[in-house]
């Protein structure tokens, strides 16, 4: 028995890193600038995607799905990575670090401008971003 269970084991494990490679092709991302973090919320699998810019080095959201293990999560992030640039508004959004003088742009897509802010903001102090402008940009 304890031969089957650690087979499956291994078959989650492999179908998950099947499923990250996918979602990192599909995106056209280094392994280095593409972070999958898991947790837990509410007896789930929450898989936060986030996407690290090498030019500033700073990291952002892409986007959070919640899912019964951490392959389903990653199923739904899959799906979510083939079809979110029909589903959702692009944004751009002119921030500046506390640390740094350089004013930078970003992109990101988002049901709203609040969760737009929301992934700019992911994981820092609001205190260290200034933001100068988030704009709708127009469908094309």
């Amino acid at each position: 028995m304890p031969k089957i269970a650690l087979e499956t084991t291994s078959d989650v494990h492999v179908e998950a890193a099947r499923v990250q490679q996918q979602i990192k092709d599909y995106l056209g991302l280094r392994t280095s600038d593409l972070m999958f973090e898991y947790g837990s919320i509410e007896g789930k699998t929450k898989l936060d995607l986030i996407t690290i810019n090498p030019r500033h080095n700073q990291s952002f959201l892409f986007h959070s799905e919640t899912g019964a293990d951490k392959v389903d999560a990653l199923k739904k992030m899959w799906d979510y990575v083939q079809n979110f640039k029909e589903k959702e508004n692009s944004y751009t959004i002119q921030w500046v670090t506390k640390s740094a003088s350089e004013l930078h742009t970003s992109y990101f897509r988002a049901g709203n401008i609040l969760e737009a802010l929301e992934k700019l903001y992911y994981g820092r102090d609001r205190n260290t971003i200034t933001v100068f402008s988030v704009v709708l940009n127009p469908v094309s």
